[in-house]
């Protein structure tokens, strides 16, 4: 599979391209933190910990003391490796930072652009090269003087490369708000509201080469013999240099309900939101929504059982028909002096059809060793 992901890598560089994207940094859409995705993703509203880093700004004000967190994800089977790791200070009673580092990559790609020269196959001059999209997110909550009404920035830097071939640098911003009244709890979060950016710079060469292999592909697909094959053929063009993020907005609500001494649950659901038209189960040209539903069970406060619903997504199947698909997931999680365990089943790259990943968290709380 490694071997077509180089050509996959560099379709968007050789297409006609749109400035303005309804899917850009598309990374930055998957999450972190094993205990949120076994809820769906649903945690807009719920979210207070060093992970509101990345859910909700905001609900970073809910810290006591130092937090840190790790995420370790796989995806297509091990091929693309997902990683976060955030960590969180309280400056007063009114106000915390945070800061996390994430890095979604491929490695060990072969590049087989210079296989074949003059007509003859040379495995020499094949080699490897990686392709990873980084993210340095930098937040800031603080109390507002309403009760209970909290609100959060989060600014980040996006640095992607595709091995020598090409590079971006990119920066936008997010901001959420939290209000909580008895056990409800409400959560805004407007990510890219600056649409984010991403100034991309090529190497010629090697984009000449790719441009290359596009051409003699075209070139044969004419000369096949086979006029059915001509709407195969793939235009090049020269790539836009700078790559806008449409802004995306999350609805949030959560309740909190004590089954017993021992047990309780929280319940809540995220309204997530493209300005755009997608295969959403709600979508106009306007915004698109799609809702994710999710529950967490404890034990105590120290076990977790967690559960969720979310991918809604309205498809056409082989006969013409339409139907709804969604993506179920599945979570537990243990808590004991500070150190939190979290584990999910879940499809972290959000496409219908694509293979479920594991993935593993650890949250410290430094309250607790003090």
């Amino acid at each position: 599979m490694k071997k077509i992901i180089l050509i996959l890598l560099f379709l968007p560089l050789v297409v006609p391209a749109q400035t303005i994207r309804n899917f850009s940094n598309e990374f930055l859409s998957i999450g972190v933190d094993a205990s949120a995705f076994g809820m769906g993703k649903a945690v807009t509203a719920s979210s207070n910990d060093v992970n509101s880093i990345y859910w909700n700004p905001a609900g970073l004000v809910g810290l006591n003391d130092y937090q840190g967190s790790l995420m370790h994800a796989e995806y297509f089977q091990g091929i693309a490796n997902y990683d976060y790791i955030g960590f969180a200070k309280p400056i007063n009673d009114e106000s915390t930072i945070a800061i996390a580092v994430m890095r979604f990559g491929v490695d060990d790609i072969l590049n087989t652009t210079q296989l074949i020269q003059d007509g003859q196959i040379n495995y020499d001059r094949v080699s490897l090269f990686s392709a990873a999209d980084w993210a340095v997110n930098v937040a800031y909550a603080k109390k507002l003087i309403v009760k209970d009404l909290n609100v959060g920035v989060n600014a980040k830097i996006v640095r992607r490369n595709i091995g020598g071939f090409a590079s971006s640098i990119g920066f936008g911003l997010d901001a959420g708000l939290q209000f909580k009244r008895n056990n409800w709890q409400f959560g805004l979060m407007l990510r890219d509201i600056t649409t984010t950016f991403n100034a991309w710079s090529f190497d010629d060469d090697e984009l000449n080469n790719i441009i290359d292999i596009y051409n003699n592909l075209n070139e044969s697909i004419l000369n096949d013999g086979n006029p059915d094959n001509d709407d195969e053929i793939i235009p090049t063009v020269t790539p836009e240099k700078i790559e806008l993020t449409k802004p995306k907005a999350q609805l949030g609500i959560a309740r909190k309900f004590s089954i017993s001494r021992d047990f309780n649950l929280l319940t809540a659901l995220d309204l997530n939101m493209r300005f755009a038209q997608t295969n959403d189960v709600i979508s106009s040209s306007f915004v698109s929504v799609s809702p994710a539903f999710g529950f967490q069970l404890d034990y105590i406060g120290r076990v977790y059982l967690r559960g969720g619903i979310n991918n809604l997504q309205n498809q056409t199947d082989f006969d013409n028909s339409e139907s709804l698909s969604l993506e179920p997931n599945f979570g537990v999680g243990f808590n004991y002096k500070g150190i939190s365990i979290d584990y999910a089943l879940t499809n972290i790259g959000g496409a219908s059809g694509t293979l479920f990943s594991n993935v593993f968290s650890l949250k410290v709380d430094v309250s607790y060793f003090r």
